[in-house]
C-alpha cells in the first residue's frame, strides 16, 4: 500500500462532507433517536465533544478508504469504486458490528437502522468524494 499516494484534499473533503451529512441526518431523525436509544433529552449533558470526535473518526475513516480504494484500483480510484468499497465496506463492517452491540445493549432494530442508515450514508459518501477527486497529483 502506498501511504504518500493519498490524495489529501479528497481526504478532508470527503470528511467534511460526510460530518455535514450526520449532522443533517441526526437533526432530521432527533426524536425517533432519541427514543430509539432510550435517552432523555432533559438529563442529557450538552458538550461539543462528540462532533468533535465524529469528524476525527470521519476523518480517519476517509484515510483508509482512500488507502483501500487507491490499493483495490491501482492507485487510480474511480467514483464507482469508492460507492461500491464503501458499500462494502459498511455491510462488511458497520452493519454487523452495530447489529451485534445493539442486540448484546438490548436496544431496538430501529435505532440499528437509524444509525446504519447513517454510516452507510456516511461510508458511501466518503467513498464518492475519495473516488471522485482520484489520485492525488504527483
Amino acid at each position: 500500500m502506498d501511504f504518500s499516494a493519498v490524495n489529501w484534499l479528497a481526504v478532508i473533503a470527503a470528511a467534511i462532507v460526510a460530518w455535514l451529512f450526520g449532522a443533517a441526518w441526526y437533526m432530521g431523525l432527533s426524536k425517533p433517536w432519541l427514543k430509539a436509544a432510550k435517552l432523555d433529552p432533559a438529563t442529557m449533558k450538552k458538550s461539543p465533544l462528540p462532533f468533535v470526535i465524529s469528524f476525527i473518526a470521519e476523518l480517519v475513516m476517509a484515510y483508509i478508504m482512500a488507502l483501500v480504494v487507491g490499493a483495490m484500483t491501482g492507485g487510480e480510484p474511480t467514483l464507482l469504486a469508492g460507492l461500491v468499497f464503501g458499500f462494502v465496506l459498511w455491510l462488511g463492517f458497520v452493519a454487523t458490528t452495530l447489529s451485534v452491540n445493539h442486540r448484546y445493549e438490548n436496544f431496538g432494530w430501529d435505532l440499528t437502522l437509524i444509525d446504519g442508515g447513517h454510516w452507510l450514508g456516511v461510508l458511501l459518501i466518503i467513498g464518492a468524494v475519495i473516488g471522485w477527486f482520484g489520485a492525488a497529483a504527483s
